[in-house]
């Protein structure tokens, strides 16, 4: 057993389910982190993917009792048909947008210079939004209309580009767009479940070829690290956004940013 291998399999779990779901960028992060690591090949593409599922799968537990009421409620309550017909709707800009530009991006864009200017950005656009922001009009994600929907869908699609944040796109996006704080939040995490999955899905059939029983103990110690940091800095971002802002995000994203623009700028 390769110990190196499975602390670098820890590290990245760490990394995928910490970032995730903060407005940071856990693309990013992987990307940078991986090329650190030395574990950007194709056999941590696929690891990629399994982490992934780990983090995702954080928040399906964490909502276990609202998702069996919405599936289960879905053909008789309106508001569960509303609540699934808005994230469908969210859910089709990245989607269909993922899928016409996937290779572009994949072959253009994940780089750490690309991932680093990309976190200065978003820094900045968050402090603008931060500032700027208005009273929100809706309050819950019940009361979210089908044009919210669709302009937080189109916010997420942002997050193609490594390093913007699919999180950060999705809760600034609908605090732009009149949802409250908590709201926005709220339904970032209940996007992420679709978007991820798909993500997931479509990477794996992408690549099932690379997977090996020889690497399942790398696989088994990532996903498990990924699925337990995510589940807790869930429940600490529920509690967050009650009583802060983003800014502190916003700062960590430009200075981080631009420390790696520095670091590897030098080494290419």
């Amino acid at each position: 057993m390769d110990l190196i291998l499975l602390l670098k399999a820890f590290l990245l779990g760490l990394v995928e389910g910490a970032t995730e779901f903060l407005p940071i960028s856990s693309t990013g992060h992987l990307i940078i982190v991986g090329d650190l690591l030395h574990f950007n090949d194709d056999k941590g593409k696929i690891f990629e993917i399994v982490i992934q599922l780990g983090a995702i799968l954080a928040v399906c537990y964490e909502f276990r009792k609202r998702l069996f009421t919405t599936l289960t409620q879905m053909t008789k309550q309106a508001s569960a048909q509303k609540f699934i017909t808005n994230l469908f709707i969210a859910f089709l800009p990245l989607a269909i947008l993922g899928l016409a530009f996937h290779h572009v991006i994949m072959q253009y864009l994940f780089s750490p210079i690309t991932v680093a200017i990309a976190l200065i950005v978003g820094g900045f656009a968050i402090l603008f939004i931060e500032n700027n922001i208005k009273t929100p009009v809706t309050l819950n994600v019940e009361a979210l209309s089908a044009k919210q929907a669709l302009q937080i869908g189109f916010a997420q699609a942002l997050a193609l580009v490594p390093g913007a944040s699919r999180a950060g796109s999705t809760i600034l996006g609908g605090m732009l767009f009149g949802l409250s704080r908590q709201a926005a939040t709220e339904f970032s995490f209940f996007l992420a479940i679709p978007t991820m999955f798909a993500a997931t899905a479509y990477d794996l059939l992408k690549n099932w070829r690379l997977l090996s029983v020889s690497d399942m103990p790398m696989f088994i110690v990532g996903f498990i690290t990924a699925f337990i940091s995510a589940l807790l800095v869930i429940k600490m971002l529920l509690r967050f956004v009650a009583t802060h802002n983003f800014k502190v995000f916003a700062w960590y994203r430009i200075v981080f940013g631009t420390i790696v623009l520095l670091y590897f700028w030098k080494l290419h």
